[in-house]
């Protein structure tokens, strides 16, 4: 049995992925010899409701100078975060006397949009290397982990917040409770922690179990968000679903009492609760579904190596590091994966020790079919390879169930 990292409650596991590698340690071969693996299982919490990882590497471990993850490589992502930014601009009025903090801001993609409209913002980013792409932005960045004493040492040269703001960050931090007493500490009594995340209704309904990763310690709904908000006097005031990462929520919180509560947060906790999120039974069908994938996809990459068939995949992905250590493919079954990250190139996969080439030399290999880790951004990237995809080539896709198309 494990306590929850919430609540301290004992629970037990609903899935066991096996010995997982660092998802996005796509290295080179001299560092393979020594490659660090971790079990990697996730449970249910029946208290607060809480979907997490039963271990989780040292923070470290992930999240370093040599981060493989820039944000600013997907055009969509672009866009998205322009939006987002607009929004919390318009929501919370703010102007040149405002302040914004981002936990998490990568290569400045969402900070940059304030910095255009002189509103005052500070990005907190551990990982060197990105955070020295916001800074030469002009953006001004603390490389360190966010927590209760690093809100103190801000507020010695800031003002409070009026936006907090994280995207596909809360999720990957064990320590949840400095981070909302830091959150608590930071902000402002009129002002909001925003941030949005894969979210656990999209990842049972698509059955897309490679959000589940290392660096993903959580997989939040909004009953456990409430959860923890409430644990620090904060409360749960909006939700808004996003179409990001596969499928996301982005929640709203503010100091308890002084926003009005959404209709919108009581109507996704009464849903939540109808499907049973608050419940160990849909856990369990979720991992048969698991299985089933794997069976599925198995069993199609062997056939089409028996025919002789060329067969690559597309997209270098974190998510792809559990699809391919949890389901054994390995360079035997997929000859290589094309990505555009240039960090990647002529790397190998974790674990599994696929090569990963850039992505220039995708049209030349001549591939039959293509296996998209990428899955979440399938619509873009369908399009912009549809005329070399043709009729003669195939897409292999995994989520909800394997397809050939």
């Amino acid at each position: 049995m494990k306590k929850c990292l919430i609540c301290s409650n004992e629970f037990k596991p609903f899935v066991d992925f096996g010995k997982m590698p660092i998802a996005n340690a796509f290295s080179n071969k001299s560092d393979l010899e020594n490659e660090y693996f971790f079990s990697m299982k996730v449970g249910f919490c029946e208290n607060c409701n809480m979907v997490q990882l039963l271990e989780q590497p040292d923070r470290e471990k992930m999240f370093h100078d040599s981060y493989a993850f820039f944000s600013s490589t997907s055009n969509y992502m672009i866009k998205h975060f322009s939006k987002f930014a607009s929004e919390v601009i318009s929501l919370q009025n703010l102007g040149k006397n405002s302040f914004v903090v981002e936990i998490g801001s990568n290569d400045g993609i969402m900070l940059q949009n304030f910095q255009v409209d002189n509103i005052p913002c500070l990005g907190i980013e551990p990982s060197t290397n990105v955070a020295n792409v916001a800074k030469d932005k002009g953006i001004e960045v603390m490389t360190e982990f966010f927590d209760k004493n690093l809100a103190n040492k801000i507020l010695k040269n800031h003002k409070k917040a009026d936006a907090i703001l994280s995207a596909n960050v809360m999720c990957h931090i064990p320590y949840m409770h400095s981070i909302y007493e830091g959150v608590k500490t930071l902000l402002d009594e009129s002002g909001v922690f925003i941030f949005e995340d894969p979210y656990l209704g999209e990842i049972i309904e698509k059955t897309s179990f490679d959000q589940i990763y290392d660096e993903h310690v959580f997989l939040f709904s909004a009953l456990s968000i409430s959860f923890v908000a409430n644990m620090h006097d904060l409360e749960l005031v909006d939700v808004g679903p996003q179409i990001t990462h596969g499928g996301s929520m982005r929640y709203t919180i503010a100091h308890k009492g002084v926003k009005k509560v959404s209709q919108n947060v009581v109507n996704l906790i009464n849903k939540e609760k109808i499907i049973g999120f608050d419940k160990s039974e849909i856990y369990s069908d979720f991992t048969n579904d698991v299985n089933k994938i794997k069976l599925d996809l198995i069993r199609l990459l062997k056939k089409l190596k028996k025919d002789g068939k060329k067969v690559v995949a597309y997209g270098a992905t974190s998510k792809s590091t559990t699809v391919t250590n949890y389901f054994g493919i390995n360079p035997e079954l997929i000859e290589c994966i094309y990505d555009t990250t240039p960090i990647k190139h002529n790397t190998y996969s974790p674990g599994t020790h696929i090569p990963v080439l850039p992505y220039d030399q995708f049209r030349d290999s001549n591939p039959d079919y293509v296996l998209l880790f990428a899955w979440n951004h399938a619509d873009e990237i369908m399009q912009k390879e549809k005329e070399f995809m043709g009729s003669s080539r195939h897409w292999i896709t995994y989520i909800p169930e394997v397809m050939v198309s």
